[in-house]
């Protein structure tokens, strides 16, 4: 199940590595939210190139909520003819052995939900090439923390695997269209009805598309002030994964501690090069390795711009999110 809006430059092409999967019997449902989306061209275009995959364009509507996604994947999953279900988002490309790999991984007994994680492929500006650097040097360690200390209980978004039973049991997608940060709920409801949430062993890539900084600060800003109503304890412990920013902070206050910025950005270095090359195999890292303190800086400045302040600009609307993540709409965004 694939929501689509818009057609931005790598939407064909993700599109099409669904149609590619090595996977005996599948089926795959995309969603517009109108009939002149750009994206439904797109879509016409892939499925008329894979006829002998069964697939089915749904025009979903306007969303009346404010997660249009969520609102998507529901018209989706009325049409859905399996009882297992891959979401995955628009800007996501999957391997060929993608589905294979995460229904097997679902199929073991216990687990409710499979997550996979991902590669983020930047655009040519720099603000984009420097968010793909934190995401593949930074995200996927502070997850994998996160599982080592409390076992998998969130998930996140690009690409989830579930079934059907498993969602109604946690309300279904009409109760997770409410919050903004619905994949993270998701994964938090199965692990609280004692299913097993498992981070898969399937890698995919996340376009995160080409933005000026002010968009992508505002994306960050988004992403941060729904983490802090989501886990707001695990948001403040996240000051821990940001050393380089305290080693500098540190070092101002006492200038004698100089010696533990250069041991600190070495072990951050560490980290780092061992995250996205032996885990995510990102080839970024080699060119751009000396964008990582920026990225550190920026990521611990959103951080703490994310304790303050609860209303975000979210596709062109002004929300605000209460307490529990959930969110409401108050008033079309300024052009």
């Amino acid at each position: 199940m694939r929501p689509l809006a818009g057609a931005e430059d790598n939407t064909e092409d993700n599109l099409r590595s669904i149609f590619t999967q090595d996977y005996p019997d599948f089926e795959v449902l995309l969603s517009v939210h109108t009939t002149d989306d750009p994206a439904a061209a797109v879509a016409r275009r892939v499925m008329a190139e894979f006829p002998q995959v069964r697939s089915r364009l749904v025009v979903a509507g306007i969303s009346p909520m404010p997660n249009a996604k969520v609102w998507s994947l529901r018209a989706l999953m009325l049409e859905a003819r399996h009882e297992n279900l891959l979401m995955s988002d628009s800007d996501v490309r999957l391997d060929a052995d993608c589905l294979r790999l995460v229904i097997a991984e679902l199929s073991q007994p216990g687990v409710g939900l499979v997550t996979c994680p991902y590669r983020a492929v930047g655009g040519p500006k720099l603000w984009s090439r420097v968010e793909a650097l934190g995401l593949n040097t930074d995200f996927l360690a502070g997850m994998l923390t996160q599982r080592m200390l409390n076992g998998m209980d969130f998930a996140i978004g690009p690409t989830i695997a579930t079934r059907k039973a498993e969602l109604e049991a946690i309300g279904g997608l009409v109760h997770l269209q409410k919050f903004l940060a619905e994949d993270f709920v998701m994964g938090n409801l199965m692990f609280e009805r004692g299913r097993t949430v498992i981070l898969s062993r399937s890698v995919v890539e996340h376009h995160i598309g080409n933005d000026d900084f002010l968009k992508n600060w505002r994306h960050r800003l988004r992403w941060a002030r729904s983490t802090r109503r989501s886990r707001p304890w695990g948001y403040v412990g996240e000051l821990f994964t940001k050393p380089v920013a305290l080693a500098l902070i540190c070092c101002a206050a006492a200038p004698r501690l100089w010696p533990v910025l250069p041991l600190t950005m070495a072990f951050r270095a560490a980290v780092a090069w061992n995250t996205a090359t032996q885990i995510l195999s990102d080839p970024l890292i080699a060119t751009y390795w000396w964008l990582v303190p920026v990225e550190d800086i920026s990521t611990f400045a959103t951080w703490v711009l994310g304790f303050f302040g609860k209303t975000i600009l979210w596709r062109g609307r002004e929300l605000v999110l209460a307490r529990d993540g959930s969110f409401e709409m108050t008033a079309p965004a300024p052009d």
